[in-house]
């Protein structure tokens, strides 16, 4: 006879989906997240402009309005944004954001897991491809089965697994081998069975 607690099988649900904004190479623009740091002038009005720091919530506070929501906006569209919650207070405000530390959202980082020398996240950059990608975590580890690996992409709100072959891009410099990705892109690397 089973305990309550021994027999019982529990699963935790799978991780919820968050798609990229960007379907294509072609049309990236770069989007804040928790960590940025955000520096927000307003025209004529230095005492409430300033350097925020996006919490990890995706808002930040400022000196005259307290928790705007600026993840997963472009600096433009957070401009605007800004200027239609200052327009309460100021006439006709001019706000200009600039992004500093570029975190992003991880929606928009590319991760590479298993057996890269330096597995982790990268902040997308505009076209970057695998080989830029294996580039910046270090290459293969020896025990890396490079030609098993599996790129994960979310596409039409379903993960797609796709085949890489990053051992006979690396090593063998097939070139035809290397291509596009996309933020929210996953790498999974094994390690070979010997």
């Amino acid at each position: 006879m089973c305990g309550i607690t021994a027999c019982s099988t529990n699963y935790l649900p799978p991780a919820t989906l968050h798609p990229s904004k960007t379907t294509d190479i072609n049309d990236y623009n770069y989007l804040i997240g928790p960590g940025d740091s955000l520096n927000i002038f307003v025209w004529r009005n230095p005492e409430i402009s300033g350097t925020f720091t996006v919490r990890p919530d995706g808002k930040i506070t400022t000196s005259l309005v307290e928790d705007i929501e600026v993840s997963g906006k472009t600096p433009t569209e957070l401009a605007r944004n800004v200027e239609q919650i200052l327009a309460t207070y100021i006439k006709d405000p001019i706000v200009t954001v600039s992004v500093g530390g570029f975190v992003g959202p991880y929606s928009e980082q590319v991760r590479v897991i298993g057996q890269a020398s330096d597995p982790r996240a990268i902040n997308y950059r505009e076209n970057m491809t695998l080989l830029d990608l294996m580039v910046e975590v270090g290459g293969l580890t020896q025990f890396a089965d490079g030609n098993a690996a599996k790129l994960i992409r979310i596409v039409d709100g379903q993960q797609i697994s796709y085949d890489l072959n990053i051992e006979s891009l690396i090593n063998s410099g097939q070139i035809n081998q290397n291509v596009d990705l996309l933020p929210g892109d996953i790498i999974i690397i094994p390690e070979a069975w010997f």
